[in-house]
């Protein structure tokens, strides 16, 4: 399947906020500084780290690698969302991760400099910063900072991964779901005296089920299952939580 690393088309400026609207093209430097991973870095790193960088723009649907592919490079997600998943020997897709904007992928496999092990394509349309290994690298070789922020984020990925990993062993499905709506909960909503908000499923049920290791008729008769608790309230893909403290002490 072609990838959008295949081609060589120029893409429209889509910038990630109207503040931005009127800027001719994007400010390679103001965006990775503005990245976690990079904004610790001086103004000459980051200079240095956005001369070979690659604006991509995938469209929904959009492949920007498949497994087996050659990693060259780690991406950044500034805008959308991008499933990290693969195919089994049945036919039947099964989703790693789930790339919010903010987070870099494919990073460990540049280390390792093997093919990818999963396939990387956009659920939105999205915009990725795709930074090659050997300006990452060379990058690397002179920054300490950068080393030990990347190092960081493998440590966190791995973490939410062993945890993702417990959650499929040791809990119930029940559970998983609760688990991903608390995740889902605007942080301000967590923090805040009101005890009831309202969530968006900004992808798919079934990738959203896939994620959590459960069939998609599994997954929606839990959420019905959770609406006859009067723990939430279900209309397409908007939830309404009436209690955020009553779900997160609900046992099975």
């Amino acid at each position: 399947m072609k990838t959008l690393l295949d081609t060589e088309a120029t893409v429209m400026y889509l910038p990630p906020d109207r503040s931005m609207l009127q800027k001719p093209k994007p400010d390679f430097k103001a965006l990775l500084a503005g990245q976690p991973l990079f904004n610790s870095l001086s103004p000459e790193e980051i200079a240095r780290i956005t001369q070979n960088v690659r604006d991509l723009r995938p469209k929904k649907g959009e492949v920007l690698f498949n497994k087996g592919d050659d990693c060259k490079g780690l991406h950044v997600l500034l805008v959308g969302l991008v499933k990290l998943f693969f195919i089994s020997p049945h036919g039947h897709e099964k989703v790693v991760e789930i790339i919010r904007p903010g987070q870099m992928f494919g990073e460990a496999l540049m280390f390792l400099e093997r093919s990818y092990v999963v396939s990387a394509q956009a659920l939105a349309d999205s915009w990725v910063l795709y930074l090659p290994k050997t300006t990452i690298f060379e990058e690397l070789e002179r920054s300490p900072v950068l080393a030990r922020k990347m190092l960081a984020s493998l440590s966190m990925r791995m973490h939410q991964l062993i945890s993702d990993i417990e959650d499929y062993s040791l809990h119930s499905g029940k559970k998983r779901v609760i688990g991903y709506l608390l995740r889902e909960i605007p942080s301000e909503a967590l923090s805040s005296e009101e005890h009831a908000c309202d969530i968006h499923f900004s992808i798919s049920k079934n990738v959203i089920a896939s994620y959590l290791n459960m069939t998609q008729e599994h997954f929606s008769r839990i959420l019905h299952e959770l609406a006859e608790l009067g723990l939430i309230t279900v209309q397409g893909r908007e939830i309404h939580i009436p209690d955020i403290r009553k779900l997160q002490r609900y046992e099975d």
